[in-house]
């Protein structure tokens, strides 16, 4: 069962350093990561959302492919490429997979203009090397799906020095 936990931060850049330092633990098998997020609330007062998967442009790849096959069968793979990109990137950005679209601008909108969060659905969040790895990453917990325990034992990683 994966867990939610949204952490925020001063600035985009330092959301972005933690979610790298994540990717980078999954890479290492210290975690897994089904999402990572990062809400932005611009200084204009708009929540902007940095996603890890992009699902138009695969969306647009598997259509293309589709497209083209059955363009083949058909003999105007052209057209059909045309059409099945076209059908594929329309399904994709239609989809909403990880964490809610709607979840996150919310809670972003709750930020102070110039700042963000950082948002990971994973597994194996709190085990001790992804603590330490983590430890004295700043930010603050806005929310999580973790044990009173766990999270209590994330927010001292994070803000131990």
């Amino acid at each position: 069962m994966a867990d939610l936990v949204v952490i925020a931060y001063d600035t985009e850049l330092r959301a972005e350093e933690v979610r790298a330092e994540l990717l980078k633990m999954a890479g290492e098998y210290l975690v897994d990561i089904e999402d990572a997020a990062i809400a932005i609330h611009k200084q204009n007062g708009k929540v902007k959302l940095h996603q890890m998967h992009t699902l138009t442009n695969a969306g647009a790849i598997g259509g293309g492919f589709w497209g083209v096959f059955i363009g083949l069968l058909a003999l105007h793979p052209l057209l059909g490429l045309v059409v099945g990109a076209g059908a594929g990137a329309a399904a994709g950005a239609l989809s909403d997979v990880g964490i809610s679209d709607r979840f996150m601008k919310e809670l972003g909108g709750k930020l102070t203009p110039g700042t963000s969060a950082l948002f990971v659905l994973s597994s194996k969040m709190t085990s001790g090397r992804v603590l330490d790895r983590l430890k004295g990453s700043g930010g603050h917990v806005m929310q999580t799906s973790l044990s009173h325990e766990d999270e209590d034992r994330l927010r001292k990683a994070i803000t131990d020095t």
